[in-house]
């Protein structure tokens, strides 16, 4: 390319282009102002030819795009069913960005809504210390299946709020918030509305007993919850009754016109418009977006002890990961959200909650001036062995257990061999589980690379630049165009048989011409390395195309390589190029660790076998942990040098504890057992480490340790005589 001249002025005559050249201007001579002109002619001819240049040079065919996968929520592990969605999607972006394109992956923990708040009371922590643990688990079960978040936030941050805010002020301005009095099953003793699952009773229709307040599981019947008989909270176990409370609706039939043309704009799969057409045609409906206090969730602008709806902001949550992701990055909000962005929008999504993202979401952001996805992308569930996941036959398994018992990237094939673009479900039959990971990746990809390494490195380690069989080369070349197409349009399981027919013809030529055989022979030495060099250069190509699925894998082999798994428009001939000693990249399942793993999952749901009387029996172990997990708990020896009454609290007594030196404010809900003389005097043990929390009644720094069933009968820990305050329990 030859170097830009500024003084290169275009013609208007179609003469050819004249090269002028400008001195330096002195102002102190006569024709100073002459020169001047003519720089700025110069100047303007200069800024016409560079866009001419420009409109003349292909325009950039990098993408820019965005992704998001489902949020999971932030009360429970993640498990395998789990794992088909966000290894569908990173499959994808790690596609994307091998050929070249910006895209980024964010996600985050749902963190609101009642069963967190009431899981986190029960385990006598406060929600956000619950949602922070669950969220470093999940955290670590996806960063050991190689999912490349580029951002993993929650939806209880900051950002978040702000958004929310903003997306509700915005509809609420524009007129599509409607208000009106509901009524509602209400727990008078918890003081807290009832969702339906938090109710059982009787089934009006068959009267079968305990269902729950929305259907009847033997008969079908839906109803209302307080139609059932005999109705309780499964909260407290009292009876519901009716209140009623202002609630707060978006006007979701007010975009019916919107949604029936945007879900027509191949932003679905055709069998998911098809389905929402029905739910158009039938009419939509206003979508309840409050909730009433105690909630755990953001105050709604403008309202008293009213919440968002958690699935008010999970979606959002997707803005607000990809928020935190610009403020890290300096990457530029609006380019990807504003209401004409170019960008490109995909959601990975379950058939589950196709309503809330293709029909809620798209008609909120529209409202609210902000961009609609360009593709929401879903899937259907996980079956296992043909049934559904089930923890009495251990095929509900969470992450963490495969795990410990297998290679994740076997899983990631496995998934990559089934999924498609349809909603289809999938099943992870076990047995083909084991066969076609150790036929595919062992016994055709791998053995390609361990079959013809050794002979190039008996010749000292360099590839041969001859292509030795020019057709079969061609055939790996002429799939790169097939294989890509199949990737973008989510046909993995397309894409993996086209993968798996070239590693096919790969090991049947090597096979022909048995290059094991040929070394034997005298005069074959460099026929030897044109057949190896050919195989390996197939072997380069094969982990090209799978290295979305297999990042480890690949990684491994970018370094038996010694080159980058680029996946251009061309792929590269290696040539004279060096490689390093193989070293093995994959080893077969072994069927007793899949049993075994299945086993484990049986473990963790059933219940030892101990006297029903016994107080096991009555409150299990809990589930098994890591030393590294006990050992952040800080167990010290305290001395009680105060214990008061709590006025206005049933169960509590204030507690002022002597840590050795420091004293501690803790109340303790051991009212019903101890009257506060008996205790002062007395050493106990707490748990010192623990997060100050906030309570009705002032601050509690800590929590001391008892045992027992409850009310009267609680023993508070007492340590032998010789322990003394501030002494760490070991």
């Amino acid at each position: 390319m030859h170097a830009f001249n500024p003084c290169l002025v275009p013609q208007l005559n179609n003469t050819p282009l004249v090269g002028v050249h400008i001195p330096p201007v002195q102002k102190t001579h006569l024709a100073s102002r002459t020169w001047e002109i003519k720089g700025q002619i110069c100047y303007s001819g200069a800024l016409i030819f560079l866009l001419v240049y420009l409109l003349s040079k292909p325009m950039s065919n990098t993408r820019k795009i965005l992704v998001s996968s489902a949020l999971p929520y932030a009360n429970g592990a993640i498990h395998l069913g789990h794992m088909v969605e966000v290894i569908q999607t990173d499959i994808w972006v790690r596609f994307q960005k091998q050929r070249g394109n910006r895209c980024i992956y964010v996600c985050a923990d749902d963190a609101h809504g009642t069963a967190i708040m009431l899981s986190a009371e029960k385990a006598g922590i406060t929600p956000e210390q619950q949602i922070a643990q669950v969220q470093q688990t999940h955290i670590s079960d996806f960063n050991d299946f190689h999912i490349g978040f580029d951002n993993y936030h929650s939806t209880h941050s900051s950002e978040n709020q702000e958004l929310a805010n903003l997306i509700y002020t915005r509809v609420r301005d524009n007129g599509h918030i409607a208000e009106r009095t509901i009524t509602q099953a209400y727990d008078a003793d918890k003081g807290l509305f009832l969702a339906d699952r938090y109710i059982k009773g009787t089934c009006p229709n068959c009267k079968t007993p305990d269902q729950y307040g929305d259907n009847c599981e033997a008969c079908g019947a839906t109803y209302s919850p307080l139609e059932l008989i005999d109705p309780i909270s499964v909260i407290s176990g009292s009876k519901p009754v009716a209140k009623e409370s202002k609630h707060l609706f978006f006007k979701l039939p007010d975009f019916e016109d919107f949604l029936k043309r945007w879900t027509r704009e191949d932003h679905l799969q055709p069998e998911v418009a098809n389905k929402l057409a029905e739910w158009l045609e039938a009419g939509l409906q206003e979508w309840d977006i409050s909730r009433d206090a105690p909630y755990f969730g953001f105050e709604i602008p403008g309202e008293t002890d009213k919440y968002f709806y958690v699935w008010l902001d999970a979606p959002i949550g997707y803005m607000a990961s990809f928020k935190q992701f610009c403020e890290k990055t300096g990457e530029n909000f609006e380019d990807y959200w504003k209401a004409d962005s170019d960008c490109e929008l995909y959601h990975f999504i379950g058939k589950d909650i196709v309503n809330f993202h293709a029909l809620f979401w798209p008609a909120l952001l529209h409202d609210a001036g902000f961009r609609t996805p360009t593709k929401v992308c879903v899937h259907g569930f996980l079956t296992v062995d043909g049934k559904k996941m089930s923890k009495s036959r251990g095929t509900f398994i969470n992450a963490r257990t495969y795990l410990e018992h297998l290679d994740p990237e076997y899983l990631r094939y496995y998934y990559a061999s089934k999924l498609n673009s349809s909603v289809d479900d999938i099943d992870l039959n076990l047995d083909d589980f084991v066969q076609r990971v150790n036929s595919d990746l062992v016994g055709k990809v791998v053995n390609i690379a361990s079959r013809t390494a050794k002979f190039i490195q008996k010749s000292g380690g360099k590839l041969s630049a001859t292509i030795e069989n020019e057709a079969l080369w061609q055939k790996f070349l002429d799939a790169n165009k097939t294989i890509s197409a199949l990737y973008e349009e989510r046909e993995f399981n397309k894409a993996m048989r086209e993968i798996m027919a070239l590693a096919d013809a790969a090991n049947e030529y090597i096979a022909e011409h048995a290059p094991w055989s040929l070394s034997k022979q005298e005069g074959n030495e460099q026929k030897v390395i044109d057949i190896c060099s050919l195989g390996i250069n197939c072997f380069k190509v094969i982990m090209t195309y799978l290295k979305p699925v297999l990042p480890a894998t690949a990684s491994a082999a970018e370094n038996f390589l010694n080159t980058q798994l680029d996946w251009p428009e061309n792929i590269d001939f290696l040539g004279e190029h060096e490689i390093h000693p193989f070293k093995p990249l994959m080893t077969r399942i072994d069927t007793d660790k899949v049993q075994t793993m299945i086993d484990a999952s049986k473990e963790e749901t059933a219940q030892p076998a101990i006297d029903p009387d016994s107080w096991l029996a009555k409150e299990p172990i809990a589930n098994e942990i890591e030393f590294n997990d006990f050992a952040k708990v800080d167990l010290r020896v305290v001395l009680i040098k105060n214990a008061e009454h709590v006025d206005g609290a049933d169960k509590l007594l204030r507690l002022t504890l002597d840590l050795g030196g420091e004293t501690r404010n803790v109340f303790a809900g051991i009212k019903s057992a101890y009257s506060p003389k008996d205790l002062i005097g007395k050493h106990t043990v707490m748990v010192a480490n623990l997060k100050p929390r906030k309570m009705k009644f002032g601050i509690s720094e800590g929590m001391v340790l008892a045992a027992g069933p409850g009310k009267n009968e609680l023993y508070i820990l007492e340590p032998h005589s010789g322990a003394q305050p501030g002494m760490r329990v070991m």
